[in-house]
């Protein structure tokens, strides 16, 4: 369809030209009109003109001049002048600026319409040429099924023009007004081990295993082409058209053919997949919301139901609950973590997965979610105790692997055990940071003691604050105060144990456990050890005298 602009400052002559023209027939879609010049060059600055209709002499800009700013600011404009003068200047000009015809006053139907005819037939040439032209270049620029991935992933992303790029639909194979559509959002469980094991850390590779089963198990009846999301290297979106039937028959047909991939991915190369099916749709540029639904369909899993979930239906979305985030327990967390105590920071997030399991649900969209904010929190305070942001996942999730992690999540306890992992590492990073500008005092060590000595020490907790050997923090121990470290505990506990003998409302077994001892015989015979009575004697002896 094409527009048209008739310019003629007399009325009856554009009046006549209306009717004169063969419009519908020549496939013209809209007809403007202009007195002069400067008005049309206005309209064409507006507007898409293809043909003006040119007035030689008019007002204040005649057509010789309005045919030479056309030649510079609108060349793709076809012009057919009209002069009710046989005038060389007017020929001339009309001959530079190359004209498609030439007509004298009165206009006829006849010439009119050869003129018209002659200026789409150009029109329609121009088009046709343009069409081939980009068809060639796509050829040659990019392969049929890169460029199937682009208009499918710019359909999901909305950012597909439909009037730019319907002339690229045929391409792909999508021409039937009756096909109809579904999308299947492929998750991939274990992307990180078996891209490691089977596929030499190459993804793209994996990629390219999956692409093959897809294809290689797709029927005639149901066309199905996949690509990976490149926003998301773990999920991979599975197109399927079909051009008969009705929506329920390509639900069912694509949700089995689904199931026998994820068969056969888990038989061949031990990938293990979910599978989200999105809901089916009569028009193409309804793909993403079918997207949206599978993906949604995917986020809803319950981690905490014991039975494996290979594919879900949009239909069959469970209800969300809100569960206590992660985020409530973060700033013990960090403080546990500058503090060098990674045991107790460690026992915040077993409750926390204690209390999630208590709930009974727990689904793939929370793990995400969490995991991501876990990374950004963690690296927010390693920061600030100093460490390198090189050292850091910074990118996200997947950036995991670049500090020797594997973030494969397929079940609840591999996510639990992922949260152990993590804060594990950002514990090594944090106090290997810290140990560059501290030195170890065996001060910390009595001072730790003096405050804990109900609890059970561990060297360890220190050996790993100060990145030091266990025998050489116990040396330097002795040395200052003539005590081995656990010489010390002890000693501090029998003191402690004597003081509080003198507290007649006191019973033995009280005693026991608030010095730490788990068994009231244990804590009498310790103390008979080291003082060579038992507490009970001791305890008589101070009463009588």
């Amino acid at each position: 369809m094409y527009n048209i602009l008739i310019i003629d400052d007399e009325e009856p002559v554009r009046e006549a030209i209306r009717i004169l023209g063969d419009w519908d027939g020549l496939g013209i879609n809209q007809i403007m009109e202009a007195t002069d010049g400067e008005t049309a060059l206005e309209i064409l600055n507006d507007c898409k003109i293809d043909i003006a209709i040119v007035d030689m002499k008019m007002p204040e800009m005649d057509g010789v001049e309005f045919l030479q700013v056309v030649e510079q600011q609108h060349p793709e404009l076809l012009t057919i002048v009209i002069s009710g003068y046989n005038n060389f200047e007017y020929a001339r000009q009309a001959i530079r600026s190359k004209v498609t015809d030439y007509l004298l006053k009165p206009v006829n139907r006849a010439d009119l319409s050869q003129a018209l005819y002659k200026a789409v037939g150009q029109l329609e040439a121009k088009r046709e040429q343009k069409s081939e032209f980009i068809a060639n270049n796509i050829k040659l620029n990019m392969s049929l099924p890169k460029l199937k991935e682009k208009i499918y992933q710019s359909l999901i992303d909305k950012s597909y023009k439909k009037y730019a790029n319907e002339t690229l639909l045929p391409l792909i194979g999508v021409v039937n007004p009756d096909h109809k559509f579904g999308v299947a959002v492929i998750r991939i469980l274990n992307l990180e081990s078996i891209r490691i094991s089977r596929f030499k850390s190459d993804t793209n590779l994996l990629h390219f295993a999956v692409d093959n089963i897809i294809s290689e198990l797709t029927g005639n009846d149901l066309q199905t082409f996949s690509f990976s999301n490149p926003k998301e290297e773990r999920e991979m979106i599975a197109i399927c058209t079909k051009d008969s039937g009705s929506l329920e028959e390509l639900s069912f047909q694509f949700t089995y053919l689904m199931k026998q991939i994820a068969s056969n991915l888990k038989d061949l190369f031990g990938i293990k997949i979910l599978v989200g099916m999105g809901k089916p749709c009569g028009n193409i540029l309804d793909i993403a919301g079918s997207y949206e639904s599978g993906q949604a369909a995917i986020r809803t899993i319950n981690l905490l139901d014991p039975n494996e979930v290979v594919i879900t239906n949009w239909g069959h979305i469970t209800e969300t609950r809100d569960i206590q985030s992660i985020m409530v327990r973060m700033p013990f967390i960090c403080n546990a973590l500058e503090a060098g105590n990674l045991n107790q920071a460690r026992s915040f997030i077993e409750e926390f997965i204690q209390k999630v399991k208590g709930l009974g649900h727990f689904n793939l969209g929370d793990t995400d979610r969490m995991i991501h904010e876990f990374v950004i929190l963690l690296n927010d305070k390693a920061i600030e105790l100093g460490v390198s942001s090189e050292k850091l996942p910074r990118g996200g999730v997947f950036d995991l692997r670049k500090v020797g992690i594997v973030a494969d999540i397929a079940d609840f306890e591999q996510f639990s055990s992922l949260l152990i992992e993590i804060l594990e590492y950002y514990n090594a990073v944090i106090r290997k940071s810290t140990s560059t500008h501290s030195i170890f005092d065996p001060k910390d060590i009595k001072d730790y003691i003096d405050g804990h000595y109900f609890e059970d020490f561990k060297v360890s907790s220190f050996t790993e604050k100060y990145f030091l050997s266990r025998e050489y923090i116990m040396k330097l121990f002795k040395q200052q105060y003539g005590y081995g470290i656990h010489e010390y505990v002890q000693k501090v506990r029998m003191d402690k144990a004597k003081e509080l003998l003198l507290e007649s409302n006191l019973k033995i077994l009280e005693i026991s456990e608030m010095l730490g001892y788990k068994d009231k015989n244990y804590f009498s015979k310790a103390f008979r050890n080291y003082y060579s009575i038992s507490p009970t004697e001791y305890r008589m002896q101070i009463w009588q005298g």
